[in-house]
């Protein structure tokens, strides 16, 4: 229990801090997502302040209309459209416009009724095979003059008849969807959207409407106005047609959403539903800095700590003595088995040395051959046993120990595409046997080979085999037929008996005239 009281003392004390910690994260989380919500609010108030002054703009005009009748002349409606100044109070609004209303067997009616009132004859267009037509008698832009749209009926276009259709049904004024207005009647088209308000009869019993008002909105000039107003918001706004959907996308502000922020916030805009998602910008300011439940959590754990190393101190001590003692012993045993395991290396050195010399010494012909094999010999042995050295009697990388001993034989600079394979690390008795033979083969090379006046000639490639296995081809070409010797010297007895004693493998020679190519075949759980 004395042991483990530190730890228990440690995640008690943090355990508190990260709760503290987390209670303080999300209460600024909450006074963040509250303080953003008052925000959004005050941005929907505003699109709501700015829709009913449009709406009452309407209902105005729509009363104009009832007390005359509908019977209102183009100067007339320039005038009043004049007087309202909509360039400054009326932002975003682009146009308020009459359309008349009569069935499809009295166009040339309402065609008259157009020139009466603008003084100048006009067509209803375009064709329609609707029951009604509802072509635009009176059309005051914010842009004008424009008489181009004079005679237009909107009743032919699907959105625009909805929102009619609606206006005259319910007597209360209905807006479009998204729409891109201008198009019908010119070149020229932004988007934005309309409402329309049914001009009803004064007379009792006349339930049809004499006409329709209607006024058009460029979307961005409408919520430009209500978000470049004073104080500026820090949210991000996009306004959506019915449902949330990017299909369904009215407008969205320039700048840029930052944070996981969001609030949803719904409106009903002359019957048509709007879905209004506002997010933060960067210009907003958390109430709380995150930072701080970050400090107190990591202030509770630094504190835990201390506690924790406060109780382990005498326990370290004790710990510190023990372990010192433990390493003391085991240093001992260490350098006991390293200097067994020196002895036994020393040995088996002598032992390969001494069986190179007798069989060096039994196949020379006189003291200067026997001088050359044996010291080319123990060169061999002596870069395998470099490379064990350098990795510490480990593992030996093959195609080092390859590199190494060809440029004995062939210079520093081996050809590129000489050796080709994957990486394998070799055992310390892989590492020895393999030195040999490959110095054999090498000065086998260059005596018989092309190899030497040629060192494209000689390809070394290995790959890795299923079960743990290395095959390694020794492959090399000349233009001269290569013969099997009628009598097998000494390297060749020592390559045999590396392959297949030390390593336990099998080795395979193929003499055509296309060169020499010898398969190696060993496994790599050797040690």
């Amino acid at each position: 229990m004395k042991k483990h009281y530190p730890i228990v003392a440690f995640v008690a004390v943090a355990i508190a801090s990260l709760a503290m910690a987390t209670f303080a994260y999300l209460a600024a989380d909450e006074a963040a997502r509250i303080k953003f919500e008052a925000a959004a609010d005050d941005a929907l108030n505003r699109i709501e302040s700015r829709v009913t002054l449009h709406l009452a703009l309407l209902r105005a005009t729509d009363a104009y209309f009832m007390t005359r009748g509908g019977d209102v002349g183009a100067d007339e409606f320039r005038a009043y459209f004049e007087a309202l100044d909509v360039e400054h109070d009326f932002a975003g609004l682009r146009g308020i416009g009459f359309l008349g209303l009569a069935d499809a067997d009295r166009t040339a009616l309402l065609e008259q009724d157009i020139a009466r009132r603008q003084g100048v004859p006009k067509s209803v267009f375009p064709p329609s095979d609707a029951d009604i037509r509802t072509p635009i008698m009176l059309y005051e832009p914010l842009d004008r003059p424009q008489l181009t749209g004079i005679g237009y009926d909107m009743y032919g276009e699907p959105a625009r008849r909805d929102a009619i259709t609606a206006a005259i049904e319910t007597g209360e004024p209905r807006a479009t969807g998204r729409l891109m207005l201008g198009q019908q009647v010119r070149a020229e088209s932004w988007p934005g959207f309309m409402i329309f308000s049914a001009v009803e009869r004064r007379q009792a019993g006349d339930d049809k409407p004499v006409g329709v008002l209607f006024a058009t909105f460029r979307t961005p000039d409408i919520f430009d106005s209500v978000f470049d107003k004073f104080p500026a918001l820090p949210v991000h706004a996009e306004v959506f047609d019915g449902p949330a959907e990017p299909q369904n996308s009215m407008f969205r502000t320039e700048n840029a959403p930052h944070g996981d922020l969001v609030t949803t916030r719904q409106l009903l805009v002359a019957g048509r539903p709007w879905t209004i998602e506002f997010h933060p910008t960067v210009e907003f300011t958390r109430p709380t800095s995150q930072a701080v439940p970050v400090l107190l959590g990591l202030f509770g754990l630094l504190l835990a700590f201390a506690i924790a190393m406060l109780q382990r101190y005498q326990a370290r001590a004790y710990d510190a003595m023990s372990e010192l003692q433990e390493n003391a012993a085991k240093s001992l045993l260490e350098k006991d088995l390293m200097l067994q395991e020196m002895k036994h290396r020393i040995k088996n050195s002598i032992t390969r040395v001494l069986a190179i010399a007798r069989q060096t010494a039994a196949n020379a012909t006189d003291i200067g051959e026997f001088s050359e094999s044996f010291s080319a010999r123990l060169q061999a042995m002596a870069a395998s046993q470099d490379m064990l050295t350098r990795s510490r009697w480990q593992k030996a990388e093959l195609r080092e120990l390859l590199r190494i001993e060809l440029s004995q034989a062939f210079g520093k600079e081996l050809p590129d595409g000489m050796l080709n394979g994957p990486k394998v690390l070799l055992s310390e008795t892989a590492t020895q046997a393999l030195g040999l033979t490959f110095h054999e083969l090498a000065t086998n090379a260059l005596k018989y080979g092309e190899v030497g006046t040629s060192p494209d000639a000689l390809k070394v490639e290995w790959r890795l085999r299923g079960g743990g296995g290395l095959l390694l081809v020794w492959r090399e070409t000349g233009t001269n037929p290569v013969e099997k010797p009628e009598k097998q010297g000494f390297g060749t007895k020592l390559i045999d008996m590396n392959i297949t004693r030390e390593l336990r493998g099998t080795i395979r020679r193929d003499f055509s005239d296309g060169g020499l190519l010898i398969e190696i075949e060993i496994p790599l759980d050797g040690k």
